[in-house]
């Protein structure tokens, strides 16, 4: 291991806490000890390779009482989003007699120095292109893509369809599908990739626009102020900002021509969706494959990830040494799947919640989440208590007799 000198030197920041990306690259994994402090639902979008994922709580129970997940034998670089906490959280271990730094603009700041890195491999987009076009990413992501479109008749010939872009994983990976099922598909369709800025800050609207280029996705941005609308908002900002941006995206997709727009629900958006309803507001409600819009006439949403599974996504993101944000929102960053449950604020942690139970369901039988698709399917109305019709309350005794 370097001398705490030698490490200091190669970081440059010997009487600092503050480390830049660019300096992380100079240094020896093995010398140091790299910790996320975000969320889970953010690592799980994407982390640092090498890092341990520990709550700032964490870091400071193990730092107050010298256990040994915190070592002081080597230096400790921490990073939040924005870099922000994990600097205070820094100079909090110093006080403590670790060797501690914070890497500067936190996993946005990192993520954008790996995606320039990466656009500079002239080969980069192929080699993308190609993890769809062939093997295991062509059987479980692009053939059920394909499946959910042809199945729920999703696309007509003629279509002009615009693809919603928030910049997450999950909706760059559609843009590249629907460009590869338009390349090589049986239909005939138009494509507009849309992203709505509805107040991103500058970092997380230039790791946007640095994944668009390197993935090959001419953007059409406009911009809003939905954040600046919702962020004071004490009740049910996330769905009063999904409600304001599924507004505003039909809006734009109208006025350039579509008739269509395509969002990036998966399908364990798709099955933790129901499941919350039924557990947190009584109800049971499929997140539909495709919709028609009640308030944009002849505008309809399709959902083409439908039957993609998130872990793959993960895969395919990892496998292409890619890195994305999820939604650069201020709150929460599952804005664009938690519309239902509209009296509840705190939707992100219950989707958590949802995803431990769907997990621990899935160790006695791996069948469970098929099961609960399968089950918005086959409904038995005779043998339900109550139902709704157009908005009409029917009770089982209304025809009991």
């Amino acid at each position: 291991m370097r001398s705490t000198q030698e490490f200091n030197a190669a970081a440059g920041q010997a009487d600092d806490v503050e480390l830049s990306p660019a300096q992380l690259d100079e240094l020896l994994p093995d010398e140091y000890m790299l910790i996320d402090t975000r969320e889970e639902s953010d690592y799980e979008h994407g982390f640092i390779p090498g890092c341990v994922l520990f709550s700032p709580e964490k870091v400071r129970e193990y730092a107050a009482a010298a256990l040994s997940p915190l070592p002081k034998d080597r230096p400790v670089i921490l990073y939040c989003r924005y870099g922000t906490i994990s600097r205070d959280l820094a100079r909090e271990l110093r006080e403590h007699g670790y060797e501690a730094y914070t890497l500067t603009g936190g996993y946005g700041a990192w993520a954008l120095h790996a995606i320039q890195k990466e656009a500079a491999v002239d080969d980069t987009r192929r080699r993308i292109e190609l993890s769809l076009q062939k093997g295991r990413f062509h059987r479980d992501l692009l053939n059920p893509f394909a499946r959910a479109i042809i199945k729920y008749h999703m696309i007509q010939d003629g279509d002009r369809i615009a693809v919603c872009i928030s910049g997450g994983k999950d909706s760059m990976l559609m843009a590249k599908l629907f460009q590869e099922f338009q390349r090589h598909g049986q239909y005939h369709f138009d494509l507009v990739f849309l992203c709505m800025d509805p107040g991103y800050n500058e970092a997380n609207r230039h790791i946007i626009e640095s994944n668009a280029r390197l993935l090959g996705i001419d953007l059409s941005f406009f911009e809003t102020t939905i954040f600046d609308v919702v962020y004071h908002m004490k009740s049910s900002p996330c769905y009063v900002c999904a409600r304001m941006r599924r507004g505003y995206l039909y809006r734009r997709a109208k006025e350039l021509g579509c008739g269509k727009i395509a969002l990036g629900h998966h399908f364990d958006d798709v099955i933790e969706t129901c499941l919350m309803g039924m557990l947190y507001s009584g109800q049971f409600n499929a997140m539909m494959p495709k919709l028609r819009s009640t308030s944009f006439e002849g505008m309809e949403l399709i959902r083409p990830l439908y039957f993609i599974r998130e872990d793959t996504i993960k895969a395919w993101r990892d496998a292409n040494h890619l890195h994305f944000i999820q939604c650069a929102c201020r709150f929460t960053d599952t804005c664009t799947t938690c519309a239902v449950l509209p009296d509840q604020h705190q939707t992100g942690h219950k989707r958590a919640a949802t995803k431990r139970i769907i997990a621990e369901l899935k160790k006695e039988n791996p069948d469970i989440e098929t099961n609960i698709l399968h089950a918005t399917e086959n409904v038995t109305v005779d043998q339900v208590l109550g139902y709704k019709w157009h908005g009409v309350h029917r009770s089982f005794l209304d025809d009991y007799e």
